[in-house]
């Protein structure tokens, strides 16, 4: 008996089947996608084309379907007829039913013949194998074959076909999937073995179809597609889905993915993949991705960036001890962000200590005082470092710190002081100009002194 494999629906709907219909939500209709009543305002069909619009858009498909076809029988020279054909097959398809799904399949079929350039004519092809699909799970014998046909001549190369054909290709093969993943598989494994570059996009969307279907076969089959196939972004689409099965030989196929891919942006897909995996083991191929000399240094960043996004003080310890390693000050910064990340677990101190510490280069100093700050260092403390500070750009960096907190009392008591009474004329400018971004009384109070000295 054949296995319904469970499909993504709204991912699907973007990356697989675009219908006209479907390019917002896969339930509720926008506006948008139906031509505005007004366009032919003239038309004897206009009313029973607005009523049919309004009728899709709040899902009563039974009122849809009976307006649009009310306007091929009474208006059959209309100029909406064409397009009422497709939204009246769209309407019956969504009550589910078989009877209505074979009449939405009719009404297509007269589009296809009478009407053939119009505007929804590439959607209602989409729409015929998705309603041929529905009607094989219900049993339809000749439906399934029709489906079976389509698949296999979708996952045979034609040479140069592109954009919309290749939506048409995916809904079939998609169709067949839901109806017998068995059958499915050997196609979309063909589709995947191809390596002509006009089948590029196809093949990611195959590598999204295969990603639906549980199993070791699945698996196999975006592990192969990861390692051999020939566009860094269908391999990088399939490491991402590797990821989301969270198993541990997805997790060595992206180890080796890591160790021997030149690709930056493969490596930058296997690193998110890693982030993603739930393995301890993963979080420990981060970290030696991070510390990797030689490696995109973009790329370590994000390793970096994932790290902080897992809190643990054992990621905490790791980033703390790689930064006294780096000497990339951008690889610096970005251990800095992702530990401010981690509260509570101690950073705010350690993120001080950089600020302290003279032998760290004077923008990485200020990146720490700006995200100890952020780590809720006391004002108090950021006070009194100014005070001992000699550094003229550190000054401005802890103003600028201060500047950001000042919903509290103390940070524009510190401002204020500084505006007032600094003997570097410059620290004063700055203090009067954050001053003038807050709204507290207080600080127009002390602007009003400063013009009327």
């Amino acid at each position: 008996m054949p296995r319904s494999v469970p499909v993504l629906a709204a991912a699907l709907a973007l990356l697989a089947v675009p219908l006209a219909a479907q390019r917002t939500a896969p339930v509720r209709l926008a506006l948008a996608d139906v031509p505005p009543p007004s366009a032919f305002p003239q038309d004897p069909a206009d009313a029973l084309y607005r009523q049919g619009r309004e009728a899709l858009n709040r899902n009563d498909w039974t009122t849809a379907s009976l307006r649009f076809q009310q306007i091929r029988q009474r208006h059959p020279r209309s100029r909406y007829t064409a397009d009422a054909l497709y939204w009246e097959a769209w309407a019956r398809y969504r009550t589910g039913r078989a009877d209505q799904l074979r009449m939405a399949l009719g009404g297509l079929e007269t589009q296809r013949q009478r009407y053939p350039r119009a505007g929804t004519r590439r959607d209602a092809d989409q729409l015929a194998l998705r309603i041929r699909g529905e009607l094989a799970r219900h049993g339809d014998a000749d439906a399934a074959e029709d489906v079976a046909t389509d698949a296999r001549r979708a996952a045979q190369c034609t040479g140069g076909r592109r954009g919309g054909d290749d939506d048409e290709r995916m809904a079939a093969l998609n169709a067949l999937l839901q109806m017998d993943a068995e059958q499915a598989m050997p196609l979309l494994r063909t589709v995947l073995a191809r390596r002509d570059a006009c089948s590029e996009a196809l093949r990611a969307k195959a590598v999204f179809l295969v990603a639906q279907k549980a199993g070791g076969d699945a698996e196999s089959v975006l592990l192969n597609v990861a390692r051999t196939d020939p566009s860094s972004e269908v391999r990088g689409q399939a490491v991402f889905w590797l990821s989301q099965t969270g198993t541990e030989r997805a997790l060595d196929a992206i180890e080796q993915i890591l160790r021997t891919t030149p690709d930056a942006d493969v490596q930058e897909k296997a690193v998110f993949a890693l982030s993603q995996h739930p393995s301890p083991r993963a979080a420990q191929l981060l970290r030696a991705y991070a510390e990797r000399d030689g490696a995109p240094a973009n790329v370590r960043e994000k390793a970096i960036f994932w790290l902080g996004q897992r809190h643990s003080a054992e990621n905490a310890q790791y980033l703390r001890t790689l930064f006294a390693r780096l000497r990339d000050e951008d690889l610096k910064e970005k251990v800095l962000f992702s530990l401010s990340q981690m509260q509570g677990m101690g950073n705010e101190r350690w993120l001080m200590s950089v600020a302290l510490d003279a032998g760290q280069p004077t923008e990485v100093r200020k990146k720490a005082l700006f995200w100890a700050g952020q780590s809720g260092v006391a004002v108090s403390e950021m006070a009194g470092l100014y005070d001992r500070m000699r550094d003229p750009e550190l000054r401005e960096q802890i103003i600028f710190v201060l500047s950001q907190r000042m919903r509290e009392p103390a940070a524009i008591d510190k401002i204020i002081d500084i505006a007032r009474r600094d003997t570097d004329r410059r620290m004063r400018e700055k203090a009067l100009f954050w001053l003038s971004q807050s709204n507290d009384p207080r600080a127009a109070r002390v602007i009003r002194e400063m013009i009327e000295q």
